[in-house]
């Protein structure tokens, strides 16, 4: 789950490790209408009209942390077909074992609903987890109720798929 881009995350809730005893911790966050706007445009929604979550983390020894969160979120998209919005709703839980990088492998046989993340430096980003596990949870092709491509574009004998190869063979004294 590392993130590809660069600079700061647009939601983030940075974790001092720090800060984390041997009993669990829990917060609420909520992103800001800031972040909801800079994360709609991340993942080119028409708008994120809200994106909350509680996450819970706790200890595993001394060198790994279990965050385990649920999210719900309210956005619109793009129809896929008329691009139009579509309005949606998004609930999920998932969770996260967060350990030095050298211990991947050995994090192998943890519950396959969680994933492995290794650790890098001092803090949790609590904001940018939710933000990549809601972008997972997101519709992958939106559509609005009732669109469907045969009414946006009718397929008959002179638009479909071989129009243009039977309009060349039908063309007068080309027959050999």
């Amino acid at each position: 789950m590392s993130r590809a881009r660069s600079g700061a995350p647009e939601f983030s809730r940075p974790l001092p490790l720090a800060r984390l005893g041997m009993q669990p911790f829990r917060q609420e966050i909520a992103a800001t209408e800031a972040e909801r706007v800079a994360l709609a445009r991340r993942f080119d929604l028409v708008a994120l009209d809200r994106l909350s979550a509680v996450v819970e983390l706790v200890r595993e020894g001394s060198e790994r942390i279990l965050l385990r969160a649920g999210f719900e979120a309210e956005f619109a998209q793009s129809c896929i077909i008329t691009l139009d919005p579509v309005v949606g709703t998004v609930a999920g839980r998932f969770g996260l074992l967060y350990g030095p990088p050298e211990a991947e492998d050995a994090a192998g046989g943890i519950d396959g609903d969680i994933a492995f993340e290794p650790l890098a430096g001092d803090t949790i980003d609590l904001g940018e987890a939710v933000a990549q596990e809601f972008s997972l949870a997101l519709p992958p092709f939106p559509r609005s109720p009732g669109a469907s491509v045969e009414d946006q574009m009718p397929l008959t004998e002179d638009t479909g798929p071989l129009a243009a190869l039977a309009r060349l063979l039908d063309r007068p004294g080309d027959a050999g």
